[in-house]
């Protein structure tokens, strides 16, 4: 299987939230996403429970049901003040970034269907109702131990000509969609909606991000 000629340090540089450079037409194939998941499932496990699932979404008329629930959530979001648009009001300098993040965040919205596939990470069991102290535990330990597999699978992607780009919404509308696709509601719990596809183009660069010493604590906060 064709890999890119990426080192280690290029491909976690690299691996971009990709939206507007997805390859809508180019079918993916069944292989080249098994490869992937083969790296994925090395990833670490809390307790070694592996209470992962993995669901891909290559049906059009899901795959268009789905992506009628996310604009939907989407709609909402962008009006909400955790959009892109909202982030660093406080620093014009990010003003224009930030806007090409809405713009692009938008047409993923409007293009989510031509995905040729989605990737769909699900963890056993559900910490919803779990209140107090331990809430935070439940959380920590059930995201932890599905989000590295879901990252190693967007790394092996990138690394075979793939994009993807990691969204939520669709959780805002999590059990209609589990009725779409057959998740048990009751016993899994969707973590991400990640579109999958080839890239238009296989170059990306690093994006800017806030300096290192502003986000960085040694000993103490």
């Amino acid at each position: 299987m064709t890999l890119l000629n990426l080192t280690n340090d290029q491909l976690l540089a690299t691996t971009r939230a990709v939206r507007k450079r997805l390859d809508f037409d180019r079918p993916v194939p069944r292989d080249v996403l098994e490869d992937c998941m083969h790296y994925a499932l090395q990833a670490p496990s809390g307790s070694n429970a592996q209470g992962w699932h993995f669901v891909f979404v290559a049906d059009a008329a899901k795959r268009k049901a789905i992506a009628d629930l996310y604009r939907e959530a989407f709609a909402g979001y962008a009006k909400s003040p955790m959009s892109a648009a909202a982030q660093h009001a406080d620093d014009p300098a990010m003003a224009g970034t930030q806007a090409r993040v809405m713009d692009s965040a938008q047409f993923l919205a409007d293009n989510l269907h031509r995905a040729p596939v989605f990737f769909i990470p699900c963890h056993a069991g559900r910490v919803d109702a779990i209140a107090g102290e331990g809430a935070n535990v439940a959380h920590a330990s059930t995201f932890g131990s599905i989000i590295p597999a879901a990252w190693s699978f967007m790394l092996a992607a990138r690394a075979r000509g793939l994009g993807t780009c990691w969204t939520t919404l669709h959780l805002m509308h999590e059990r209609k969609v589990a009725e779409i696709i057959g998740i048990p509601y009751e016993q899994v719990t969707q973590i991400a909606l990640i579109p999958v596809a080839y890239t238009k183009g296989t170059e990306f660069r690093e994006a800017r991000r806030l300096p290192m010493h502003d986000v960085l604590h040694f000993d103490r906060w």
